[in-house]
């Protein structure tokens, strides 16, 4: 076994104190060449203009987008079972108001 003092011996004589230019593209060559160049135009061109679905939307759907991305997990549950029971109470007045429609003669075809 090595002494305590000749440990630190040791480690200090497998330290190296060469300095490495990793700037140098001979040393560190580009592992795909051209890369570093494209990823730079794709961020320039991603952050100077919005994505081509954002530009589509209004300043209130931005809102909401706003909104819904605050909230937390169970908020967010809890205003999706709204919706859920929402679009279904919708569902049932459709179905009554067709059977109305039905039982009236709204919707029969005109006879040629």
């Amino acid at each position: 076994m090595a002494s305590p003092n000749g440990g630190d011996d040791f480690e200090s004589s497998l330290l190296s104190f060469e300095k490495l230019d990793r700037a140098s593209p001979d040393l560190w060559p580009e592992p795909l060449p051209g890369v570093a160049e494209f990823a730079a135009s794709c961020k320039n061109a991603i952050t100077n203009s919005p994505p081509k679905w954002m530009a589509e939307l209004e300043s209130e759907d931005i809102e909401m987008l706003k909104e819904l991305g605050s909230l937390t997990t169970a908020n967010l549950m809890e205003k999706v079972k709204g919706l859920q029971n929402l679009a279904y109470q919708l569902g049932l007045e459709e179905s009554r108001e067709m059977t109305r429609g039905k039982f009236l003669n709204i919707l029969e075809r005109p006879k040629k």
